[in-house]
């Protein structure tokens, strides 16, 4: 039973349906995510979904929340690793 099937999902929602990201430098992520966690802590660089530019956040601690709808997420720049998104 999910005491929640009434409620409308939101940015703000717990994620429904995370997935583990692979970092590309071509492929768009499947789907665009609420935002990312970050496993195992060092940089990203990924491009916002409305954006024409890659951007890096640098020196993410393990464990850290990139609160971001990103289209793509790139290996090159990407020193991060076990990057979920909360989708």
């Amino acid at each position: 039973m999910d005491r929640f099937e009434s409620f409308q999902d939101s940015a703000n929602s717990p994620s429904r349906a995370p997935f583990a990201i692979q970092p590309d430098d071509n492929a768009s992520l499947p789907a665009i995510p609420k935002g990312i966690y970050v496993g195992s802590g060092g940089d990203v660089t990924l491009r916002g979904m409305d954006s024409d530019a890659d951007v890096t956040y640098r020196n993410l601690p393990d464990a850290s929340y990139i609160a971001v709808r990103a289209s793509h997420v790139r290996a090159t720049g990407t020193t991060a690793t076990d990057l979920i998104a909360e989708g």
